[in-house]
């Protein structure tokens, strides 16, 4: 049999290392759902369902 390619959403959200997968985003803590990281404006996790956020690299002076 023919290796099966895996699709381009798989490789983006997963990561497959011989027979394990793992998801590389975070999982909201609220609904379950996987969250989106984003960079601008500032570097943060949220969730599109819930609406719940976490603020990643935030410096206290």
């Amino acid at each position: 049999m023919p290796k099966q390619e895996t699709k381009a959403s798989v490789r983006i959200y997963y990561e497959i290392s011989g027979d394990k997968i793992k998801l590389k985003n975070k999982k909201c803590p609220r609904c379950g759902s996987v969250m989106g990281h984003h960079l601008k404006p500032t570097e943060r996790w949220a969730c599109g369902k819930c609406g719940y956020t976490e603020f990643a690299g935030k410096k206290g002076k």
